[in-house]
């Protein structure tokens, strides 16, 4: 048989003469050829449908994250919407309080103070921006963006409030406005005539005539700066308040604090008595603003 040709031998189960076959080697390449394309294709096939099922299944995947993201981003929005309701509230509470507080400046003065909805940029987010995902998202940054930068702004104007809070208490705390003692004023502040001599003079303080003993009281914070025994106003007190503030206490019968200590108000300070140049048991109360004498009832409640 020639070279280029094959033998196939077929053996029968039972008792029988073998069959033999020739096949030209040309078939057999051909149809080895055929076999292993066959193969390939299959495998290329097979290997396509995992990849459609497994397109498919991502696709499924993509779809169901896309619709949760949607609700995400829905929720984002209206919790964006829910703050800026919250920060327009908080702006006209800020007014509220500036104006309280005397501090209304600018553009604030004319503004209306009732508290209502957002501004028309803080109108309904989806009614403003195209419902495609990548406008929504960049819409609620803008918005974001702008409700920190006024959240910068609110926190500010807080600080600035609280600073300015702080200093009016600190002058309150600071201005002599209860009454040392309780009793009758025999001597105003003001030009008079002189218990000792009849002369015409200028009174610097108030007399408060009350019993000997008597506590007094300190009528703001401050701290004492001064205690000492004169010829004219006997023992004496005097307290610096700051803010330009300070008080004295004259005719003292007993001192009650030492120089340097701190006192509030409503502590006490001392006793009324008759030291000095006195006609009888008073306090010679005197208010001083920036070293200048000024009159006590301006201040006294």
């Amino acid at each position: 048989m020639p070279k280029d040709f094959y033998t196939l031998l077929i053996l029968p189960k039972k008792d029988s003469s073998a069959k033999k076959i020739g096949v030209s080697s040309t078939l057999v390449k051909g149809v080895s050829f055929f076999m292993m394309g066959l193969i390939l294709i299959m495998m290329y096939c097979f290997y396509d449908y995992i990849h459609i099922r497994r397109d498919q299944a991502e696709l499924k995947r993509l779809k169901v994250q896309t619709v949760e993201q949607k609700e995400q981003m829905d929720l984002l929005a209206a919790k964006v919407e829910q703050f800026a309701v919250k920060m327009e509230e908080l702006r006209q509470v800020d007014k509220k309080i500036r104006i309280m507080a005397s501090l209304v400046v600018g553009r604030d003065k004319d503004q209306l103070l009732g508290i209502g909805g957002p501004t028309g940029e803080e109108t309904r987010l989806r009614s403003k921006i195209d419902t495609d995902d990548k406008a929504m998202i960049a819409g609620i940054g803008r918005q974001v963006d702008r409700l920190m930068d006024d959240v910068l702004s609110r926190e500010q104007s807080f600080a600035n409030l609280l600073a300015h809070l702080q200093e009016k208490k600190s002058i309150l705390d600071a201005t002599p406005s209860i009454w040392p003692v309780t009793g009758w004023v025999t001597s105003e502040f003001g030009r008079r005539v002189s218990p000792f001599g009849g002369e015409s003079e200028f009174h610097k303080a108030i007399d408060i005539a009350t019993r000997f003993g008597k506590p007094i009281h300190a009528p703001a914070d401050g701290i004492v700066e001064e205690v000492s025994l004169r010829n004219d106003v006997g023992r004496m007190i005097r307290i610096n308040h700051g803010h330009g503030f300070s008080t004295f206490y004259g005719h003292l019968s007993k001192v009650g604090v030492l120089v340097g200590g701190r006192v509030h108000k409503g502590d006490l300070v001392g006793y009324v008595g008759n030291t000095g140049r006195s006609t009888g048991s008073h306090l010679h109360y005197a208010v001083m603003l920036n070293g200048v004498p000024v009159n006590p009832r301006k201040y006294l409640n």
